[in-house]
């Protein structure tokens, strides 16, 4: 599908989850609906294994709990394992700045219902370095595909207005120099070439 792009201050266009999806040997360990996760703690952890290294993320249940409850069901039922990061969103005037996105990419087997979107004003949190967020055509369709903040992107963030933005849901703890390896990564406009495999997201500890 075509890529969806907005007018967004610092970055090439804003998070869309459509998307091609490649074809994934651990499809058949996702069940058609797993269950949702129940007495999560305040913050969870999660690790993200890619080709190029480790991403470990704190996702922020207490103030943005559906968003991360929707990203702790697609890990914990392997919706994530052998998708990719496709697309690198860097800054014109600070290319070393963006975001890159990755996950489900639409894909129809991997598809969980979409949640109800948690802006920033209604959470208390912002798009700042190393932020991860869900991706979205328009509000209310996010699924299963994630961007991570490369230096702030307050373009990102709701504004007075109407504009809802995106749910910024947690923060990057380890690995940002992977993120950053994935940023400047080889792509052909925002579409990296090749992608950068995931090769697992599952809960630490």
């Amino acid at each position: 599908m075509a890529l969806a792009l907005f007018a967004l201050a610092g970055c090439g266009g804003a998070p869309s989850a459509n998307q091609a999806a490649p074809a994934n040997a651990a499809a058949a360990q996702r069940s058609f609906d797993p269950p949702v996760p129940a007495n999560l703690p305040d913050t969870v952890t999660l690790r993200i294994e890619t080709e190029l290294g480790a991403i470990v993320v704190a996702l922020d249940h207490k103030h943005a709990p559906i968003t991360t409850t929707n990203f702790v069901r697609y890990a914990d039922d392997h919706r994530f394992d052998g998708t990719t990061f496709y697309r690198t969103a860097r800054n014109k005037w600070a290319p070393r700045q963006g975001f890159v996105q990755g996950g489900i990419a639409h894909s129809a087997k991997r598809l969980l219902p979409p949640i109800r979107l948690e802006p920033t004003s209604e959470t208390g949190l912002r798009h700042a370095d190393g932020t991860i967020s869900m991706a979205h055509s328009t509000p209310d369709t996010a699924m299963g595909d994630f961007v991570l903040c490369v230096g702030a992107q307050p373009g990102l963030d709701a504004k007075p207005g109407g504009d809802k933005g995106y749910a910024a849901f947690g923060r990057v703890v380890a690995g940002m120099d992977v993120v950053r390896r994935i940023l400047a990564a080889p792509a052909a406009g925002e579409r990296l070439t090749p992608p950068v495999k995931i090769v697992r997201v599952a809960r630490t500890g």
